[in-house]
């Protein structure tokens, strides 16, 4: 595993390399301002599939938040700062642990930019295990953990923040798996070379 400072690029020469092997390039948005655009109506339909698990258990209303009638009221305190700063790395780390063998893996990359953290792998990953990889987040800090919390009285409202700050953040992740859906068949295997993701049917054996 690597620990890198900014998004790798694309390999010219793996490119050729994957596609005489048979692998498939994925139609994805040409960089990440892009994809972040495109996944905004994901980033309103999480978040609000996020508060909907929250306020199974715990109430939950703009008030929280700082919103009422009379304006907007918003305190950012050392400790929200250092949650978002945790919140992010725990995020990577969601993406990172389900990578098989990923500390071992010289093909496995994790990093932290100004504007957010990535994890990418070269590694050959089945397609379901790769959707897994890609939604993990998601599905543990934002539909889980926030069931657990409640449960045991601890969802506060700082925390809430974070699951549903979560939630939106994953907006680029619901829009990968969107497009693995879409465009990978059955059982199939994924990589990357750096940002870009290739695909290729399984050999089925005779």
């Amino acid at each position: 595993m690597k620990l890198l400072h900014k998004l790798p690029k694309s390999n010219p020469n793996l490119q050729l390399d994957l596609i005489k092997n048979g692998w498939i390039p994925m139609k994805e948005p040409k960089n990440l301002v892009s994809a972040i655009l495109l996944s905004i109506p994901l980033m309103i339909v999480a978040s609000m599939i996020s508060i909907w698990v929250i306020n199974i258990f715990s109430d939950i209303t703009l008030k929280d938040f700082g919103f009422t009638s009379g304006g907007i009221s918003i305190t950012i305190n050392l400790g929200v700062i250092l949650g978002i700063v945790l919140l992010l790395i725990f995020h990577e780390l969601l993406h990172l642990v389900f990578i098989p063998n990923f500390m071992k893996s010289e093909k496995t990359s994790i990093g932290l930019t100004l504007f957010g953290g990535f994890v990418i792998t070269e590694e050959e990953i089945s397609k379901s295990r790769y959707i897994f990889i890609t939604i993990a987040p998601f599905i543990i800090l934002s539909l889980i953990l926030p069931l657990i919390l409640s449960a045991f009285g601890l969802l506060t409202t700082t925390l809430k923040f974070l699951v549903i700050l979560n939630a939106m953040g994953s907006s680029v992740d619901l829009l990968n798996l969107l497009l693995i859906m879409k465009q990978v068949p059955k059982n199939s295997t994924l990589t990357c070379n750096g940002p870009n993701t290739y695909w290729k049917k399984a050999r089925q054996d005779r």
